[in-house]
């Protein structure tokens, strides 16, 4: 009877109900205003025209091709669209951010299934899928707890010094891979030095439309140059057997999970990896786009994991927030979530066209080397630039023990791990433990803490007066008489001879004694 009452029984009512929830979902996402390309920066709340916007699409897909090691670049396309479109969902379109596959997981998939890279399709995938679902439900389990516990942890946790030091960590640990791809040989160095030049030329000095497609722009040159170059019979050239013998049409590789306990000890700690890397991320983004963004840090982590369950369960690599589309958004100074929209689109649709994922692994390691190493850079700057603005003060020890420690970690732990039973944890989780833990641990107040939370449970008065000593007598003291490094006095024990004076108006005390003395009137 009650769900006959709640349930409409007529036409009217199921048209007013449609509308109320179609305006509620309307609302739940950003209504987009229409910008001009010439207007800078676009927010994430506003968009640019079609054909703009499918171009930047497609250069935000081109970014994350570098990370798809072991795993058919279909299939990784393919869930990474998936998943940035959870993503959207989850985050309310708030948040701007393409998911690809994770870094995070690459070494530990590796190391579980014993996979050497260049040596083709991982034979061990279903095995590493089951480490990645696991791995996903606990980052399931994080991303709840943040959502019911709030977000007002984050800012006690990650001040400017941190997130700063997390970004700069982030940008320059992944800096290895991006030399290590313009390093493959001597001629992929040069290639990556030409990626690079066109990149800075058309950001710089780029007409129109092209100056916010630098990376797009780039990537294309590069890999034409190199075309050419190969036909001309200059470096290795390019070999399309692959692309010749792909099909055009045709649903990706998938794969069903088998849980072993071996592989899902190895793998399902990443979580932990995944959740520190992501803060760091939406941190970026919000200093990128002067937006504060910590309320959605539980739905960040939601749409992630959700993401990586369905990425894992379909024999897929696990996902996450990528830096290279962070440096894309710092490069064109546009946040506008559609265009991560769009992008999820475009890889899906790619993630359909076999031929497309073979055109992909025919880039040269050069060109992908050069854009890495631009991205990147762009990514670690984003963290000096919260420095500045932040006005983080660096004469304080606290502030460079944490930065310099931290960052050190950061970019020094390269295919270094820090091991504790089954759990790995990699350059940038150290760096984001380090840096969380070490602000913490040197903070300056740590006596003052002590004697409020002594206060606080013995209701004795551990705070210091104005003579330097401890009043532990017995007190029923309020929130109001005790203030941080403030002291409390009792007007009853003060001494008339000092130089204060209180008359006879309740209201009118005249203090000689330190200003942050709280003055304690007992009627």
């Amino acid at each position: 009877m009650v769900l006959l009452k709640v349930i409409p029984t007529n036409k009217d009512e199921v048209i007013t109900t449609a509308k109320s929830l179609l305006t509620i979902i309307l609302n739940y996402f950003p209504r987009y205003t229409l910008k001009s390309i010439d207007t800078l920066p676009i927010n994430v709340d506003e968009r640019l025209p079609w054909l703009p916007t499918i171009l930047l699409s497609f250069q935000h897909v081109l970014a994350m091709f570098g990370a798809t090691v072991g795993y058919p670049t279909n299939t990784a396309l393919l869930f990474s669209g998936v998943g940035t479109i959870i993503f959207y969902i989850c985050t309310g379109g708030k948040v701007p951010s393409y998911l690809g596959s994770s870094f995070a997981f690459v070494g530990v998939v590796n190391a579980a299934t014993g996979y050497v890279p260049g040596s083709g399709p991982n034979p061990n995938i279903p095995l590493a899928s089951g480490g990645i679902v696991i791995c996903g439900f606990i980052y399931l389990g994080i991303s709840l707890i943040v959502l019911i516990a709030g977000h007002a942890w984050l800012e006690f946790l990650t001040p400017p010094v941190v997130t700063g030091s997390v970004i700069i960590s982030i940008g320059l640990h992944l800096a290895n891979n991006a030399v290590n791809q313009a390093n493959t040989s001597g001629f992929d160095a040069w290639m990556a030095l030409v990626t690079v030049f066109v990149v800075v030329l058309c950001t710089c000095y780029g007409p129109g439309p092209l100056k916010r497609l630098p990376i797009l722009v780039g990537g294309v040159t590069g890999y034409l140059v190199y075309l050419f170059f190969g036909l001309g019979g200059v470096g290795p050239g390019i070999d399309f057997t692959i692309v010749k013998d792909s099909k055009w049409i045709g649903a990706p590789a998938t794969a069903t999970p088998k849980f072993d306990g071996t592989y899902v000890s190895l793998i399902a700690p990443a979580a932990i990896i995944l959740a520190a890397e992501n803060i760091g991320h939406l941190k970026a983004v919000a200093t990128m786009s002067n937006r504060n963004m910590d309320k959605l840090l539980g739905r960040t982590f939601l749409g992630d994991s959700i993401a990586t369950i369905i990425a894992g369960a379909c024999g897929s690599i696990g996902t996450t927030t990528y830096a290279e589309n962070i440096g894309v958004m710092s490069i064109t100074k546009i946040f506008s979530t559609v265009s991560f929209l769009v992008a999820a689109v475009i890889a899906i649709i790619l993630g359909f066209l076999p031929i497309f994922g073979a055109v992909v692994q025919t880039i040269p390691q050069g060109v992908f080397g050069g854009l890495s190493i631009i991205l990147f850079g762009i990514t670690a700057m984003t963290g000096c630039k919260l420095f500045i603005e932040a006005n983080v003060d660096f004469s304080k020890p606290r502030n460079l023990l944490t930065a310099g420690i931290s960052i050190v970690l950061g970019v020094g732990m390269i295919n270094v791990v820090v091991e504790w039973g089954t759990l790995k944890i990699d350059g940038i989780g150290v760096a984001t433990f380090s840096a969380i833990f070490l602000y913490q641990l040197l903070n300056e107040n740590w006596g003052t803490i002590f004697r409020k939370a002594l206060t606080k449970i013995t209701g004795r008065n551990f705070m210091k007066t104005h003579k330097g000593q401890y009043d532990e007598q017995q007190n029923d003291l309020t929130d109001s008489q005790i203030r941080n490094d403030s002291a409390v006095i009792d007007m009853n024990k003060f001494d008339n001879n000092n130089n204060n004076s209180i008359s006879n108006n309740d209201n009118e005390v005249t203090k000689g004694f330190n200003d942050n003395a709280v003055v304690v009137l007992d009627k």
